[in-house]
């Protein structure tokens, strides 16, 4: 298994957990590294669920000093719009974390909505084909669990790309080993993808 790769040269915090870049999400991790280059010191961070979006904005929290707020499109609006202006008087970042950019978001108050609109957004993808070969034994070692190095390769291009999926596919190679007795390796793998009805068209 490779090393967990932190996003660039951020220094690990042992209350937070690791995050995987992959050219999917890269360059959000490479916008978050640079606050001082972002045209309004505030961003909005978007991805679907369980992408790893929470806890990306936790390093970037702890790493910048910077405000996080998640889930921002259920937020109050007028909290929103004075963290929008307190981060531009401070310059201390604001990283807005949302399930999609406004105006999705239906933003009612006039003088949010303009702000946002000058506010970058960066999107964290669908996993792709090397962080998916990173997450089955990421997501297998956080459990204590072993499994032989090719079985993320193997499983990488024959997953539907959803966190979701990947997520789900860890599940059923924990139970499949568990059950059955067996290390985790290609063959098991193969059984569990086949029997999933999950795997990638």
């Amino acid at each position: 298994m490779n090393q967990i790769a932190l996003p660039l040269d951020w220094p690990a915090d042992e209350a937070l957990d690791a995050f995987l870049v992959s050219p999917s999400n890269a360059a959000a991790v490479r916008h978050l590294d640079s606050p001082a280059k972002w045209p309004v010191a505030a961003s909005i961070l978007t991805g679907p669920r369980k992408s790893g979006r929470s806890l990306l904005g936790r390093i970037f929290a702890a790493r910048t000093g910077g405000q996080l707020i998640d889930n921002a499109e259920g937020r109050d609006e007028t909290a929103i719009f004075h963290a929008w202006n307190a981060a531009q008087a401070s310059r201390r970042p604001l990283l807005l974390i949302a399930d999609a950019p406004p105006p999705e978001w239906r933003v009612r108050l006039p003088d949010l909505r303009s702000r946002l609109s000058a506010t970058p957004v960066v999107t964290l993808g669908a996993p792709d084909e090397p962080l998916i070969a990173q997450m089955i034994p990421y997501l297998l070692g956080r459990r204590g669990l072993a499994c032989a190095g090719d079985v993320g390769a193997y499983v990488a291009p024959r997953l539907t790309r959803c966190h979701h999926s990947v997520i789900a596919f860890a599940d059923a190679l924990d139970a499949a080993a568990l059950a059955q007795r067996r290390a985790i390796t290609v063959p098991l793998a193969r059984e569990v993808l086949e029997r999933s009805g999950d795997a990638a068209a």
